[in-house]
């Protein structure tokens, strides 16, 4: 399975443990994926079954879910469009599991999607382990199925727990008791062990002591991190004073925390996006900045759907320049669909 790559600011830990009898790989992945300001992705699924059939599947379903995500598309939007793989992957003897977190780490928020996988749980230092709310959708596969997800703040060092059903399924013993025996492992490992690595270790350790696994186990847990240093936020209508008015909050925003290091390139991408969003989106336009120890994000939202496209522009074009501006100065720069429309951001280095 591999490691998965190291997120900036999001501690995790992952176990993959393959089956030992029969054949021994399985359907069983997992991933992390940066989708910028400051939001990751959290992907795990399951195909029933083990041998290369179900292996093949997984792999063609863990590539195009990563890729999927990478677009900022919503978890409920990334999960119709995996139904529609697996449908045209044509594999009617297997069951396909998945769930999709996207992290919003500034914000302490998490929006889940499920298909058919095993509870997300939730673990706070000092309270009952819990399972994190989440709507009810089948698996992928089936066909015909508007699949929701639901959103919701998590506490700050909340560690969420994902996992497959080889972890708590076992020849013997019953489901529900199994993932009562997890709940009860995991009050008692996130407040003694002295970070995720170690717990991840014991949590395998309190549900399968012995070497012999009839099915593929994945584990994964993430942290939520700490809140970033700071961040504010203001609305602007959709007019052009907007732009004006954008600039000085950023201004005073960034005076009041010190940092005129990156003022001069924030200010004039903020104009830029400003600008498209008065000209071509519809309010009113959301500004938001936040500050950690590394980075300066801005974030500015609208109401329009249409996403933006670099494009190059004719020497004697008045405008079109923006985005490739945005392109040339950020250090990282992206567009995440809403509900609502849509966020163009950008981060420069401190």
């Amino acid at each position: 399975m591999g490691t998965p790559p190291a997120i900036p600011g999001l501690d995790t830990a992952s176990r993959y443990r393959p089956a030992t009898q029969g054949a021994g790989v399985g359907g069983d992945w997992f991933d992390l994926v940066p989708l910028g300001a400051g939001r990751v992705g959290v992907l795990i699924g399951d195909v029933m079954g083990r041998g290369l059939e179900a292996a093949a599947v997984m792999g063609q379903l863990r590539s195009a879910a990563h890729a999927l995500a990478k677009t900022g598309m919503q978890p409920r939007q990334l999960m119709q469009a995996l139904d529609s793989v697996v449908a045209d992957l044509d594999v009617p003897d297997q069951l396909v599991t998945c769930c999709y977190l996207v992290i919003a780490a500034d914000a302490g928020e998490v929006t889940l999607c499920s298909a058919g996988h095993l509870p997300v749980l939730i673990a706070v230092p000092g309270e009952s382990t819990r399972t994190l709310p989440a709507p009810v959708n089948p698996p992928l596969g089936v066909g015909g199925v508007i699949y929701q997800q639901r959103s919701g703040t998590v506490a700050r060092g909340a560690t969420l727990v994902l996992y497959t059903d080889g972890l708590i399924e076992t020849p013997g013993t019953d489901i529900e008791d199994q993932l009562t025996h997890l709940v009860t492992a995991l009050d008692k490992i996130v407040t003694a062990a002295p970070g995720l690595e170690a717990a991840a270790d014991q949590v395998l350790s309190a549900l399968l002591p012995g070497a012999d696994g009839h099915d593929d186990v994945t584990l994964l847990l993430t942290r939520i991190p700490e809140a970033p240093l700071a961040t504010a936020a203001t609305e602007l209508p959709a007019v052009p004073e907007s732009v004006a008015a954008g600039r000085g909050f950023l201004d005073r925003t960034l005076g009041s925390w010190g940092c005129a290091d990156p003022a001069g390139d924030a200010r004039l991408l903020l104009s830029e996006i400003l600008t498209n969003a008065v000209r071509h989106a519809q309010g009113p336009i959301g500004v938001r900045l936040c500050r950690t120890d590394t980075e300066l994000t801005v974030e500015i939202s609208d109401r329009s759907s249409r996403l933006p496209q670099p494009c190059p522009a004719a020497e004697d074009d008045e405008s079109g320049r923006g985005l490739l501006l945005v392109r040339a100065l950020a250090d990282d720069w992206g567009v995440l669909p809403t509900d609502e429309g849509k966020t163009i951001w950008f981060s420069l280095a401190l």
